[in-house]
């Protein structure tokens, strides 16, 4: 496998609040991460880089290659735990009062994925020139559209939706979304922020994951076609490849 993580502050925002790292374990597993601070939140900045900084920790402490059952099992946990972790700091903390991140987390080894979401970032698989989805975004809009009271276009336009149902760090406890699902040699896995995706369909995306190159090119070209399309987010993503070759992080 080999992954890396980018990010860029597009051309809009004054500063970045992404984070986001790509880290193998002891035993050849990688971890995944993309996080994105709460826009129009005290301090979103912070508690993205507490869910990275706390996930790559509690990552950093593994003592034995995870399976499937575990993986999931992990992800609840750790997941729930760097949650309380952003929820305490912002009560000790006045100034980071009501600050928040999404969260979309991944366990990657040669045989299966294991993912994990909170808010509205999103994990996609691209796997026989097909890009699938896999999670569900945690937002306002994304409850319209699958109560069927808004088309996906109409989604795609609705004023309010950056409105999250769902993030970490402004409740005590949080409800987490866990799946696991196998993976093919050459598939790639895609983590990224809605600074990509409310910048480009997904044929767009599709175009460049198609593309024989390596990862780094592939990330750049993402987020230079975003910006390209006015930019109006940070623009964050980590991308795995399945292949055969050693671990490679970027």
């Amino acid at each position: 496998m080999e992954g890396i993580f980018r990010t860029d502050t597009g051309k809009l925002r004054p500063h970045n609040e992404d984070s986001g790292a790509v880290k193998e374990n002891n035993f050849g597993q990688l971890l995944a991460i993309v996080a994105d601070g709460m826009g129009g939140h005290q301090a979103g900045d912070v508690a993205s880089q507490m869910a990275r900084d706390s996930m790559l920790a509690h990552w950093e402490q593994m003592t034995e290659f995870l399976s499937p059952v575990h993986a999931e099992k992990w992800l609840q946990e750790t997941v729930s735990k760097v949650n309380e972790t952003i929820y305490m700091h912002a009560l000790d903390n006045p100034k980071c009062e009501g600050m928040g991140t999404t969260l979309v987390a991944a366990v990657c080894s040669n045989e299966f994925v294991t993912f994990s979401n909170v808010g509205d970032s999103r994990v996609y698989i691209f796997e026989d020139d097909l890009l699938k989805q896999m999670t569900e975004d945690h937002s306002l809009v994304g409850e319209l559209v699958r109560s069927g009271q808004l088309s996906q276009e109409e989604a795609d336009h609705h004023p309010r939706k950056n409105v999250l149902m769902r993030a970490l760090g402004t409740d005590s406890t949080i409800e987490v979304d866990v799946a696991t699902v196998n993976w093919k040699h050459t598939s790639l896995l895609l983590l990224c922020t809605d600074g990509l995706t409310n910048m480009l369909t997904d044929n767009d995306i599709m175009a460049h994951l198609s593309q024989e190159t390596d990862l780094s090119t592939i990330c750049d070209n993402l987020i230079t076609e975003a910006n390209n399309s006015g930019g109006e987010d940070n623009i964050s993503i980590s991308l795995v490849r399945h292949n055969e070759k050693d671990v490679t992080i970027s």
